[in-house]
């Protein structure tokens, strides 16, 4: 039975809300269950899941509402005990959080007088407004949240630009500004890389490389993974590198974008080439066959991280291979296919990169249903897709979907080999490696009982320094049976190899610069270069975002934001025109 519950003017953030409801399907007695609010969205969400009733039809967009799909109503006195814990303990606050959270822009501003940044983590659809308010009050932006038109994100990145600031997003995930972690971000040690990159994964994984070769980083800048379509074209990327040019504690820079627009990609690289700084570029996807002088490519992510350490310590440039002796498993005749489960959707279309490489395989950039690869049996997944996503937590957060399917990869006898990503960092799981590792060591007895081998191959996206503890997490898969490669590259490599496909080692001649006219750069904005060294940030929205600046030593003003105008968009652009012509007079 289906049963509805509405709490009025109580509005939670959605990640919290997605971490609610996996804590409620936990409890006996609970077949189903969806904790959301009452959005014009939420509710299709619930009407696609099966939870739509028709009592939610007088939630409003600050109502929380909560179906559950129960055995009996004995159970909701339970819920809702639960329901109030897990709320309470979510705005629990250190003793040393410093000042008390505020509800309205003005006095986040008022408070936040000394921050550089404001960090964004409202639902997409109302983002735009308030990178708008943040911007017009003189202060950088990293936009969390996603679903901003491509217009919006157009127009609002040239505003920031007029202004001299920097909008870092929308929909990025990750960011190291002055060591300070933002986000879904990484413990890395500073020292003096900077990174730019239009991916969140792709950051973190060359930055925990760097921080795995005993280097670190000055910045890593986010910049939203539409900022090199041609219809933005490339404004934090350029403005981020320019400012990382300017920056007396960078030495190296390194610029990580899938493949971007042609125009774009050349505005980029006219900047790099007139830096006087060492660079390297990974554009995922592209095959470089050559080196310029001062600007490096690379061909994967750990290739990126390795030639930037390379760079710093002025050594020469030297892909190294992986050390460890070459392996033979014996697999069945029809076991001959690779399953790939990614919480990281650039390290996903990395491994597929790679097997297309590896197979020669030609196939279909579609994407459809989360596959960046879909192929002669083999898969690579991407479980960050919006499919997988809506109206529920994020696989970094959440293994659930992700146990599903190696369960699935598991039983099938076609299935040789099983590849992993544990993304650790501020944000995700607090132990993925014991929610799967179970799971593992199942499938592995389960196929030595039908006389197959079952390798399971992963890579740990983190540092000692996480939360999670990379050393931790490692020890936990290898006890499971889990084979570790040092990155996402070495695995899928591995995973080739095992089946008999090794990928060639690559070879890369230095050529002389490409002729491109010689120009000064342009001076990044005094307000860019200030925010290099800022360690105050306003946060609106997600609490725990506050909570790892904080525990780097950075100070918060927490701006516990609600919609106004019940959600209705064109309400609140009306109020906001109003106090904007009220402000002028």
């Amino acid at each position: 039975m289906l049963h509805t519950v509405i709490q009025k003017n109580n509005y939670q953030d959605s990640i919290v809300l997605m971490l609610l409801t996996n804590q409620l399907l936990t409890l006996q007695g609970i077949k189903n269950a969806s904790v959301m609010m009452g959005t014009p969205a939420n509710k299709d969400i619930f009407k696609t899941s099966g939870l739509c009733t028709d009592d939610m039809a007088a939630a409003t967009s600050n109502d929380m509402v909560l179906v559950l799909d129960m055995q009996d109503q004995s159970v909701i006195e339970t819920v809702m005990v639960e329901i109030e814990r897990f709320l309470n303990d979510q705005s629990k606050t250190d003793a040393d959080e410093g000042p008390e959270s505020v509800k309205t822009w003005d006095k986040a501003l008022s408070m936040g007088a000394d921050a550089d940044v404001v960090v964004l983590s409202v639902p997409g659809t109302m983002a735009a407004n308030e990178i708008e308010t943040a911007l017009a009050a003189d202060k950088h932006v990293f936009c969390f949240s996603d679903n901003v038109s491509l217009a919006d994100e157009a127009r609002l990145k040239k505003m920031a630009h007029k202004k001299g600031l920097l909008l870092m997003g929308p929909d990025c995930g990750t960011g190291i500004i002055n060591g300070i972690p933002v986000a879904f971000t990484n413990a890395i040690r500073k020292g003096k890389i900077g990174v730019v990159g239009a991916s969140g994964t792709g950051i973190q994984e060359v930055t925990t490389l760097i921080h795995k070769f005993g280097e670190g980083v000055t910045q890593a800048i986010g910049t939203g993974g539409r900022d090199l379509n041609e219809a933005v074209g490339g404004i934090t990327m350029q403005d981020s590198i320019l400012a990382l040019e300017n920056d007396p504690d960078t030495e190296v820079i390194v610029v990580i974008s899938k493949p971007p627009a042609p125009a774009v990609r050349d505005q980029v690289l006219h900047l790099l080439r007139n830096s006087r700084k060492p660079a390297v570029t990974i554009f995922l996807g592209e095959a470089p066959t050559d080196h310029e002088e001062n600007l490096y490519r690379a061909y994967t992510l750990e290739e990126a991280a390795q030639i930037a350490v390379q760079l710093l310590r002025h050594e020469n440039i030297q892909l190294a291979q992986s050390d460890e002796p070459e392996s033979t498993i014996t697999f069945s005749t029809e076991q001959q296919q690779i399953k790939g489960f990614y919480s990281g959707g650039t390290l996903a279309y990395e491994a597929a990169m790679l097997i297309e490489a590896g197979l020669n395989l030609s196939v279909p950039n579609d994407h459809e249903d989360g596959f960046i690869l879909n192929a002669g049996g083999h898969q690579i997944i991407d479980l960050g897709d919006d499919m997988y996503t809506q109206g529920k937590p994020h696989p970094m957060i959440d293994p659930t979907k992700r146990k599903e399917l190696l369960r699935k990869a598991g039983s099938d006898p076609q299935t040789a080999i099983i590849l992993l990503d544990i993304v650790l960092g501020y944000g995700s799981h607090k132990d993925m490696a014991s929610e799967l590792a179970p799971t593992i060591k199942e499938l592995k007895a389960q196929a030595m009982d039908s006389n197959r081998a079952l390798v399971v191959i992963a890579t740990i996206v983190g540092t000692e320094l996480d939360p999670q503890d990379a050393s931790a997490q490692a020890a936990i898969l290898e006890e499971a049976g889990v084979v570790l490669c040092q990155s996402n590259a070495q695995a899928v490599k591995k995973a080739l190899q095992l089946l008999g496909y090794p990928l060639p080692p690559i070879t890369r001649k230095i050529v002389t610069k490409q002729t491109d006219h010689k120009t000064d750069l342009p001076q990044p904005s005094a307000k860019t270069l200030a925010l290099l060294a800022n360690d105050v940030f306003i946060n609106v929205g997600l609490r725990s975002f506050g909570e790892a600046i904080r525990a780097h030593k950075g100070h918060v003003i927490q701006y516990d934001w609600q919609p106004i105008a019940g959600g209705n968009i064109t309400l609140q652009k009306a109020l906001r025109f109003l106090n904007q012509v009220s402000l002028k007079e």
